[in-house]
């Protein structure tokens, strides 16, 4: 027992000063017990076979194909086109960000919505710090909805189930995940405004000495674009990227007028950074066009990254144009823009002779990098991140897959972990993702953590050391009584798990949530669901939690920022929980 709390300790103070990275951590502590004989190989190793491991693995995999089809655009993006100020962006971005992350790992969602909200904040001359944090924030929130919300939640059930409690259903958080998503979405509409910080944004600090080009993107007829001016399709401000002007049927309009209206055919010739560039590929009915695709209907490819590459001095293309070096024939590409001598360069492409050291914007074929890494061609190919064009087509394949997956959840004709490896079974079947993506998808090093840690649990369980530690805790705090006890065991969840990896807090304070039950005499069910809610809901420390760290950077943030913000809402959370825990679950 004495070796098991000295294990635990030791790892939590190597996450606390972060000497090694918390999966290495867990898996050390881990593989600890189990050298010495705690443990059996079958137990040390059980964790990694308990079915919510495997269903946080399913979450990541279904976000990412939300993401491919371009679901979450299509979905989370449109919220923030009406709004021009700080608190109705706030509340566009924080309101369907809370529903979904319900049903979603909240990282993915955060990832994709961060760069959304940095462009949406620059076209209306806001600052993205006054946003992010709200972000993540949402984020939070909505995971407490429902039991596929966060891994926490996952865990939880699990562990619930190893001890031979009632399973948890669905939807059994949501009595106090509501109230609390609620009143926080209320803190962050209207209190944190107030306390956020106005600063400028980094990139904005590195000054304006980027890559620039100029590209044609064509709006095909299903665009949501078409039909509206371009101010109200957000093509007015666009970060670091200029509309030049609008090719209709050859007809050049320019200089473009906000109110101009956009129409199916239109080619929109754009000069700017290729960041945004990337991004403009990622609205539905908006692709790139070459001087050589203009003749074959402006198909749309999917699945077609963006590379650039800098033509070197012995390449056959130098001192010949675009068109008449058969580029695509040649290297299974097409050129969509050119970035000369720190300028971009204005033209048609197919007319431009390229020269040494142009650098080649191109939309390539899967293939391309991998019969170019070494063609003297060619310097410094690079694939641009994220840069394919989501299957919009899938959208709604995944969508559906989505809710049908919760519908049999909730309804309870399959367990949650089949269901969601039914579901995920469709999404590679219809191609909504691939099985490369979806391996790239799952973040190994949380799965190490959570399994990890279920072992760890196991160990302190089988050994006494959480009913120890519940002893020692009831004996120092002993007058306070249930609701005492209660109070202590979410305070010291949600202080773990601003220390540590939220998934290591909830393994280590769900044996002695359930010690500490038995010592007060009060059934465990409230004291488990204050570990779900008390580990979840944590603000103030920006590097605990794998949504904040997304933001940190982005926003500018310092880690005051997040402290100052954070922990009135880790207050007002802790209350609403006090409140509805014992009246819902009692004792």
């Amino acid at each position: 027992m004495w070796f098991t709390l000295a294990v635990v300790l030791i790892a939590l103070g190597l996450m606390v000063w972060e000497v090694a990275a918390p999966d290495l951590v867990m898996m050390a502590a881990l593989v600890s017990l189990g050298v010495t004989g705690i443990l059996t190989p079958r137990e040390t190793f059980s964790g990694f076979a308990n079915p919510a491991v495997a269903m946080v693995g399913v979450l990541f995999i279904f976000s990412a194909a939300l993401r491919e089809t371009g679901a979450l655009d299509m979905t989370l993006g449109r919220f923030l086109a009406r709004s021009h100020d700080v608190v109705g962006g706030t509340a566009r971005i924080s309101a369907p960000v809370t529903l979904l992350s319900g049903f979603l790992n909240n990282a993915p969602i955060v990832a994709m919505m961060t760069p959304s909200v940095i462009d949406w904040a620059r076209r209306n001359r806001l600052s993205p710090s006054r946003f992010l944090i709200p972000l993540s924030y949402a984020s939070i929130l909505g995971s407490t909805l429902t039991l596929i919300g966060t891994s926490n939640n996952l865990i939880v059930a699990g562990m619930v189930d190893d001890a031979a409690m009632p399973p948890m259903n669905f939807f059994e958080l949501l009595p106090v995940g509501l109230p609390i998503a609620l009143i926080g979405l209320i803190y962050l509409i209207v209190v944190a405004p107030r306390l956020l910080p106005d600063r400028v944004d980094p990139g904005d600090a590195l000054g304006e000495r980027r890559r620039e080009y100029v590209t044609t993107m064509v709006v095909r007829p299903d665009c949501p674009l078409v039909g509206q001016s371009v101010e109200h399709a957000g093509l007015r401000h666009l970060p670091g990227l200029f509309l030049v002007e609008i090719d209709r049927r050859g007809r050049v309009i320019t200089p473009v007028r906000p109110d101009e209206a956009i129409e199916s055919d239109d080619r929109l010739v754009f000069a700017g950074v290729v960041a945004t560039i990337v991004d403009l590929q990622r609205i539905r009915g908006l692709v790139p066009l070459s001087e050589e695709e203009a003749g074959e209907g402006d198909v749309e490819r999917h699945r077609h990254p963006l590379v650039e590459a800098v033509v070197s001095t012995s390449s056959p293309l130098v001192g010949r144009s675009i068109r008449d070096s058969d580029f695509r024939s040649a290297h299974d590409a097409a050129v969509i823009a050119v970035h000369r001598n720190a300028e971009r360069v204005p033209g048609k492409i197919g007319e431009i002779v390229l020269q040494p050291g142009d650098t080649l914007l191109m939309q390539t074929a899967p293939g391309f990098m991998r019969r170019n890494r070494n063609s003297p061609d060619f310097y410094l190919a690079s694939e641009l991140p994220d840069s394919e064009k989501p299957r919009f087509d899938r959208a709604w394949v995944a969508l559906a897959v989505l809710f049908g997956m919760v519908a049999v959840v909730s309804t309870r004709l399959l367990p949650i972990t089949m269901a969601g490896f039914v579901a995920v079974g469709i999404l590679l079947a219809t191609r909504c993702i691939s099985a490369n993506k979806a391996r790239q998808s799952v973040v190994w090093s949380v799965l190490i953590v959570i399994a990890s840690g279920l072992g760890i649990a196991g160990a302190m369980e089988k050994t006494g050391a959480a009913a120890t530690v519940a002893q020692g805790l009831a004996s120092l705090f002993g007058e306070l009584g249930p609701h005492g006890a209660l109070i202590l065991i979410y305070a010291t969840c949600m202080l773990l798990a601003e220390l540590l990896h939220h998934s290591a807090a909830v393994s280590i304070m769900f044996p002695v949530a359930v010690a500490m039950a038995a010592q007060v005499g009060a059934d465990p069910r409230a004291f488990v669901i204050a570990v779900a809610i008390g580990c979840t809901c944590c603000f103030s420390n920006p590097v605990a939690y794998q949504t904040h760290l997304i933001v940190y950077g982005a926003g500018g943030y310092r880690f005051s920022d997040f402290v100052r913000i954070g922990l009135p809402l880790n207050a007002i959370c802790a209350l609403v929980a006090m409140i509805a825990i014992p009246r819902i679950w009692g004792f």
